[in-house]
């Protein structure tokens, strides 16, 4: 019996003597700077939160994924203030239960989840609104699957661009700069529009990105476009034709078709659709 005794008063003293066995029973505590798996963790200041979540206009009819969550504050946030359905994705695991135990705590479990994962390996592409705060070489790789995502989607990032990719928009709060995108449709191409009455013209779209220019052919004569724009599906473009009035269009893209509204100058506005070719 005293042998027991010694022998369990000897491991007593050894699991206090060791800071990491003594401290392994209290509660998971991030640190600020500590070494995730591509970025170390620095949390994003409440005011840039909010400040994102706005830019993107987040209503409680969206669907908010933050890429790489940390303690989850973008996705509570999304939830608690912007009543959005949300989702955060985190890589380390006591992280990942750290913040589900945060939207606990703010009364939020019911619309924010934060689940452990690799943001790289992760299917999010039903979110309507997408939020990060990575680096540039993250938000790099991330591009080609958020340009894939639905057009129209809203993306915000924390700090750090997409490169050649130009912001929708730029705020800054405190110094701190926050980037806004939205994901353009795919008008990259030669478009047969029916016009009203069953003319038809042939309209050719370049694009980089949401930036777009192009040409109408009206007969042997290949006139430009003017004001051309694209903002997610919304799409709007004017020329002039061949008898020198100029016809404005605004209309949706939907996949490889699109529709509207025409406006000559001193006409109606009529409907007017249009097939990829």
């Amino acid at each position: 019996m005293k042998t027991l005794r010694v022998l369990a008063f000897a491991a007593v003293a050894a699991f206090v003597s060791d800071p990491s066995l003594a401290q392994s029973g209290k509660p998971y505590e991030p640190q600020v700077g500590q070494q995730g798996k591509d970025v170390i963790w620095v949390p994003t200041p409440d005011e840039i939160v909010e400040r994102m979540l706005r830019m993107a206009q987040a209503t409680s009819n969206d669907y908010v994924v933050d890429l790489g969550a940390g303690d989850g504050k973008i996705a509570i946030m999304a939830a608690k203030k912007f009543g959005a359905k949300s989702m955060g994705i985190e890589y380390n695991p006591e992280m990942a239960k750290h913040a589900q135990s945060n939207a606990e705590k703010a009364g939020v479990a019911d619309k924010a989840r934060i689940v452990q994962g690799d943001i790289f390996a992760s299917d999010f592409k039903t979110a309507t609104v997408v939020t990060m705060y990575l680096l540039p070489a993250l938000n790099l790789k991330l591009r080609p699957t958020i340009l894939s995502m639905k057009p129209g989607t809203r993306v915000v990032s924390h700090s750090f661009t997409m490169d050649d990719w130009e912001a929708d928009e730029i705020s800054s709060v405190d110094g701190r700069r926050a980037y806004f995108w939205i994901v353009p449709a795919n008008v990259q191409g030669t478009w047969r529009i029916t016009l009203p009455g069953g003319a038809i013209q042939e309209v050719t779209f370049d694009q980089r990105y949401q930036k777009i220019e192009g040409h109408v052919q009206l007969g042997t004569v290949q006139g430009g476009l003017r004001e051309a724009r694209l903002s997610g599906q919304n799409i709007a473009f004017a020329y002039v034709d061949a008898a020198g009035v100029r016809r404005a269009f605004n209309g949706r893209v939907n996949g490889t078709a699109m529709e509207g509204m025409v406006r000559p100058d001193g006409g109606a506005e009529a409907r007017w659709i249009a097939a990829k070719q």
